[in-house]
């Protein structure tokens, strides 16, 4: 699906819906680059992918590792930088940087809501911003934004990240439609519960099965069931979407 195109894919350290995008996209053809804030973790993820075999059969290829935390103008354009000065174009960027956490508004601080802002939605801003001022004049290319389902649905103590992945939805749609001149596509990802190691470790098993109870499969998404959806909104199957918000869940908003 997206041989030939240079894609990058930002928090895709360790073994959630980040990691599985890249192996995903190399697998479908595309040159990688993936960024992570958490150094050691990023290149240890790279090596895992380097292995990554193509879907036709042509081997496999090693993704680029670059550092870079999205809360950081100057690590934001020095990731893009390294992409274009690596491989001369860029094509893809999936932006699935972002931070949650648990904590009731009345007792929430500035400090856990800006961070969480600042990751999750200034972060795919500043991302989206740095990548169209590429796409734009080169006239091709999309974005592909991980929101969530809390961007539309209530859930107690998840104020902070539900604000944030509700703005990422309108950032989408707004970028779109700016975009859209250039021949720029953007659209969004909205999933439910997908279950990786770091979630499982920052959330109560009850929460999680609770959760879970409520889809209606009984049990969360994979990491690479979201990868398959982020891979096609990134692939010319999807030529006609932009500006929209694509739900991978089991249950509806």
């Amino acid at each position: 699906l997206l041989a030939g195109k240079v894609a990058v894919v930002t928090a895709a350290a360790g073994t959630g819906i980040g990691s599985a995008t890249a192996r995903r996209l190399l697998a479908e053809g595309a040159t990688v680059v993936v960024s992570d804030a958490h150094e050691r973790r990023l290149t240890e993820t790279a090596s895992a992918l380097a292995g990554t075999p193509r879907a036709d059969g042509s081997g496999s290829a090693e993704p680029l590792a670059v550092a870079c935390d999205v809360t950081d103008e100057a690590q934001v354009q020095a990731l893009f930088d390294a992409v274009v000065g690596t491989h001369g174009r860029l094509d893809v960027v999936v932006n699935n940087a972002g931070l949650g956490g648990t904590a009731e508004i009345v007792e929430m601080t500035d400090e856990q809501w800006a961070t969480v802002l600042d990751v999750t939605l200034t972060g795919t801003m500043r991302c989206t911003r740095t990548a169209l001022r590429i796409l734009g004049p080169q006239r091709s290319g999309v974005i592909v934004n991980n929101a969530s389902v809390l961007g539309w649905r209530a859930q107690a103590g998840q104020a902070h990240y539900a604000a944030a992945k509700a703005g990422v939805m309108g950032l989408t749609r707004s970028a779109a439609t700016e975009a859209a001149p250039f021949g720029v596509r953007v659209n969004a990802v909205a999933p439910s519960l997908a279950m990786h190691p770091f979630l499982a470790k920052v959330t109560s098993d009850e929460l999680l099965a609770e959760l879970a109870g409520r889809e209606a499969f009984g049990r969360p998404a994979e990491p690479w069931e979201i990868a398959t959806v982020i891979a096609f909104l990134a692939s010319d199957y999807s030529t006609y979407m932009t500006g929209e918000v694509v739900s991978v869940s089991s249950q509806h908003p």
